[in-house]
């Protein structure tokens, strides 16, 4: 995708000019903020989506979930690859619909919003999501740096120590900072490779698991509880939900003739052949090394379990899997801080979210007493938190043909999404509600809502809850039309009424 060389207007300024910016040249480093990306730079392709979504799941956390779903929710292989095939396709069809956002507005998901929840209303859900993708991010750090503490030790027999894990948390996080600080192009291009080296080992690790499994302990557990099932569903789809903010900022280069139902069947797709195998693997390796689950590092279990020469190259493609993942949620963090005012280049505001992550990744490794633990309870409050901003986008998306290029960064009074004092008040009590019906009926390590045990509390569908709440409020709400919406060639001209493919849930 082409990247322009066009730095972002100060949000409190509207943009000078409206007619279509001429194409810049290619660029490495992607200097475009929060600005709608000019029709002539839409060069991107829907295909391109696929190895993004791909790239976006390669983490051996993957395996321990698909372990915790036989050790934790009891199911039986075939439950497994039951929740394995119908929760990308939930989660990741929920992403490729939001998407549709990115190539009608050409901006990042997050500027989009401010046309939704106004102005400073935006603050409250971009917040909110800014401080979840803290936690997102510290957690792939961590697994990054316990991916390269085990290959140091498979190889070199060096035992971790305090001095070591910083280091190791160090490396990860700066060369997420130098991926994600090149932009999209960057972003595209690792993905496109990794997608291919991990393919090719995961079928290797396959192929050995297969040689040399007990399939007949594989096939001889019991079935769990259907309720279980729906957990697994739900716990596994809710990594799925956590990237949906972000969705339309890796469709913003996208023409508008681009097709809805491609780009939903690139992200289902590109998820899928990812999330389904691994899964299917923590589950088969959890029959002969239950521990798997539990364990505190949720990665050295791998040297454990295969051999040297297919556990240390696996390991390294894995590690960029997982450099990956942080940097395409570094990527989109950085657009976030943007919206909340930190006037700098997009670049530079992805380094706010490195150094935390280094921080609370240092916290998570020697202070923690429990990683999965940490992780499963962030995973679900995180669900809780995006699904809210879900179901009040999602419902104002479907009913909405155009973006305000000058309006979305124009923060003033004067901006079309200005509505009532800078807050649409129905956004923000559709939210609102939203957000504290879903906590209710979530349960953590340290957290337990009232309504957490009732059936959809026990069963982990507080997100689902809190989607459904969101979209029915705000859509029953009457809403405030923006004040004299001018629309502008750079964004919202000719733009295509196509029809949002259908999603079954």
């Amino acid at each position: 995708m082409s990247a322009s060389a066009t730095p972002e207007a100060p949000p409190a300024i509207a943009p000078p000019a409206t007619a279509p910016a001429a194409p810049e040249p290619e660029s490495a480093i992607e200097t475009r903020g929060l600005e709608p990306v000019p029709d002539a730079e839409r060069t991107g392709k829907v295909r391109e989506l696929f190895p993004t979504w791909v790239a976006a799941n390669i983490s051996v956390l993957l395996l321990t979930m698909g372990a915790g779903l036989v050790v934790f929710n009891g199911l039986n292989i075939w439950q497994v690859l039951l929740v394995a095939a119908v929760a990308p396709v939930v989660s990741y069809g929920i992403v490729g619909l939001i998407s549709i956002a990115g190539k009608r507005g050409g901006s990042p998901g997050m500027a989009l919003s401010r046309a939704v929840f106004g102005q400073r209303g935006n603050l409250f859900p971009g917040a909110l999501i800014w401080v979840a993708r803290w936690g997102w991010e510290t957690i792939n750090a961590v697994t990054g740096a316990y991916a390269i503490l085990t290959v140091l030790d498979l190889l070199f027999g060096v035992e971790s120590n305090t001095l070591l894990i910083v280091v190791t948390l160090l490396v990860f996080v700066a060369l997420t900072f130098l991926v994600s600080g090149l932009g999209i192009n960057a972003v595209r291009v690792c993905s496109k490779w990794s997608t291919y080296l991990f393919g090719a080992f995961t079928v290797l690790v396959l192929c050995y698991l297969v040689a040399n499994t007990d399939w007949s302990a594989v096939f001889g557990k019991p079935a769990g509880s259907a309720a279980m099932v729906v957990a697994g569903i739900g716990m596994i789809g809710a990594g799925g939900i956590s990237w949906v903010p972000s969705a339309p900022d890796f469709t913003r280069y996208l023409p508008r003739t681009a097709s809805a139902p491609k780009m939903v069947g690139a992200s289902i797709g590109g998820a899928g052949i990812v999330v389904l195998p691994m899964v299917l693997m923590g589950a088969v390796m959890a029959v002969s090394t239950p521990d798997l689950a539990n364990a505190q590092d949720p990665v050295s279990f791998i040297g454990a379990l295969l051999p040297t020469w297919i556990a240390v190259p696996y390991l390294l493609i894995a590690l960029i899997g997982m450099l990956l993942i942080n940097s395409m949620s570094m990527y989109s963090a950085g657009f976030t801080a943007q919206t909340l005012g930190i006037r700098v280049p997009r670049h530079w505001a992805v380094s706010v979210n490195a150094v935390i992550s280094l921080v609370f990744g240092f916290l998570l490794m020697v202070v923690a007493t429990s990683f999965i633990g940490s992780f499963i309870s962030f995973l679900t409050l995180l669900a809780v938190a995006f699904s809210a901003w879900i179901g009040v986008f999602g419902i104002d998306m479907l009913t909405r043909k155009t973006y305000d290029a000058k309006a979305l960064l124009d923060t003033t009074r004067t901006s079309a999404y200005w509505y009532k004092g800078g807050f649409a008040w129905q956004a923000m009590t559709a939210w609102g509600v939203a957000l504290l019906t879903g906590l209710a009926f979530t349960k953590v390590d340290w957290f337990a809502g009232p309504l957490s045990d009732t059936w959809i509390g026990q069963n982990g569908l507080g997100w689902a809850v809190t989607i459904v709440v969101a979209a029915a409020l705000y859509a029953v709400l009457p809403r405030t039309k923006p004040d004299a919406v001018q629309a502008t060639p750079a964004a919202d001209t000719a733009v295509e009424e196509e029809r949002v493919p259908a999603l079954s849930i």
